[in-house]
């Protein structure tokens, strides 16, 4: 007597999440076809990101449908949206960089301007957990939000920046329309008036400029901003900014652009760094409770997120899966 033959397990397949502003899906899908055949996998499924979904219900559709991947392809809110939604399901999340940010592809030193290579590592590369950024908001209207980050959390002058930024311009030129937006930012003289916990702290009043939470450290152009944070050690990295004049603002580009650039490289620059100076402090934890005095602009990797009077922010070690070569 045969035994019953048992059922053939189901095929894989992947879910891609794209913005179409930023990608090109005709591009896009030979590249995808091709890797899903060399890997054995069956015929991926497509979302469509639209300005009243970012991402987070494409994601939830392609979860549902029971994809085993889900491969974003779209700037950083894109990515920031299809994670905040994939956190703690254990599916990896596949980056194929696109937009003017890619933050989170250049902190994990993965490969921006290659389709193809971002494809191939998302169908035969391996998973890496990483560390996701939570922050609660609560608005001057007494409504609250939540959210998730990957990169960094920003109040201030670095808040204000994004919101003066023309989208056209970045659009066409990148991050040079930015240099206008830090102009006019910079001749806010508005200071941000605070109480701040870091863990379980004393509560401390504080002023600054500005303020960022992150859970990695790097920019564009390699500006490391936050030269001890890392993806996955469990920890948010904090940086005030609270300079006071010409010498305070002098005092911070050193420390980022040439200390943190250039010094921090070698043993011969670590021994030649300043150390602490007032116009930038630096701390680290796992949570930060942030009370302001009036309504202040937040933005989280890049996105403005509207005003906000207090937020909550608190890292989740290991919420996220994510593929690297």
């Amino acid at each position: 007597m045969t035994e019953p033959r048992k059922p053939a397990p189901a095929t894989r397949f992947a879910a891609v999440v794209y913005n179409p502003t930023k990608v090109d899906r005709e591009t896009l899908e030979p590249v995808v076809a091709t890797e899903q055949a060399e890997a054995g996998w069956g015929e991926t499924q497509w979302y469509e990101t639209t300005a009243e979904d970012p991402g987070q219900g494409a994601t939830t559709q392609a979860v549902d449908a029971g994809a085993s991947m889900v491969i974003v392809a779209g700037g950083d809110g894109t990515v920031r949206a299809v994670a905040e939604q994939l956190q703690g399901s254990g599916l990896p999340l596949a980056l194929v960089p696109s937009g003017t940010g890619n933050l989170l592809a250049r902190n994990m030193d993965l490969t921006l301007d290659d389709l193809g290579h971002s494809i191939h590592t998302a169908f035969s590369g391996q998973d890496r957990a990483i560390d996701l950024g939570m922050i609660d908001l609560r608005h001057g209207d007494g409504t609250k939000s939540r959210h998730a980050y990957l990169v960094m959390a920003g109040l201030g002058l670095d808040a204000k920046m994004l919101a003066n930024t023309d989208e056209e311009l970045k659009k066409k030129f990148g991050w040079i329309a930015y240099v206008g937006a830090i102009v006019k930012a910079l001749r806010d003289k508005n200071r941000l008036r605070m109480r701040m916990k870091l863990d379980d702290g004393r509560v401390r009043s504080v002023w600054a400029h500005t303020i960022i939470v992150g859970n990695c450290g790097s920019l564009q152009a390699n500006v490391l901003l936050l030269p001890d944070a890392a993806v996955d050690d469990g920890l948010l990295d904090i940086i005030v900014l609270r300079p006071e004049g010409f010498v305070g603002w002098v005092q911070i580009v050193i420390k980022i652009v040439w200390e943190n650039g250039v010094l921090r490289r070698s043993r011969l620059g670590r021994k030649m760094m300043m150390g602490e100076v007032r116009a930038l402090n630096y701390s680290r934890g796992r949570s930060l409770t942030v009370s302001l005095r009036r309504e202040e602009a937040v933005e989280l990797d890049g996105d403005g997120f509207g005003d906000c009077v207090a937020l909550t922010t608190w890292v989740v070690p290991g919420a996220l899966t994510v593929r690297v070569p």
